[in-house]
């Protein structure tokens, strides 16, 4: 029997206890088959080694850290819930309008930028890629990705500086 078979088989003998394992826990059914369902599809697309011997506490224990994630996901949304309530709301709008100020600020003087110079700045800023990993995609010799990144961070810092 390969692993997809012995999976979906035993997903559909044991599904409801799943469920009620998780449900009894989290007190909140479409939840628990929720997370079961999450549960069996990483079985599925995971590349274990599974035995009809291993499969049953490994539901479980994977169960368990369902059950644990649900409520770290709950206790942080419910802070923010909270802190979102206590907060000024003038004050929240104040800095997404800086926060827009800056991006387009930076936009404008990345604009003054030779494209090359341009394209370098957003795969390290936006794409998180790192200097050696620019140079290898755009088949340019490193120093010269180094030496633009540079030439934008300086235009950009300049012109923030001017806002800040």
């Amino acid at each position: 029997m390969d692993q997809h078979s012995l999976i979906s088989t035993y997903y559909a003998q044991h599904c409801d206890e799943i469920v009620g394992f998780i449900a009894v826990r989290i007190a909140d059914t479409a939840e628990a088959e929720d997370l079961t369902q999450d549960i069996f599809l990483r079985l599925l697309s995971g590349h274990r080694i599974i035995t009809p011997a291993t499969l049953p506490a490994l539901v479980y224990v994977m169960a368990s850290h369902a059950v644990t994630n649900y409520y770290r996901r709950r206790c942080v949304r419910e802070t923010y819930e909270h802190y979102l309530k206590n907060t000024d709301s003038t004050e929240e709008m104040a800095s997404l309008i800086s926060a827009r100020q800056l991006m387009e600020r930076m936009e404008h003087s990345l604009a003054r930028l030779p494209e090359a110079c341009q394209r370098i700045y957003r795969l390290h800023i936006y794409g998180g890629m790192k200097v050696s990993e620019i140079a290898n995609e755009l088949a340019l010799p490193y120093k010269q990705v180094e030496n633009r990144l540079g030439q934008a961070r300086r235009t950009v810092r300049q012109q923030l500086r001017a806002v800040i």
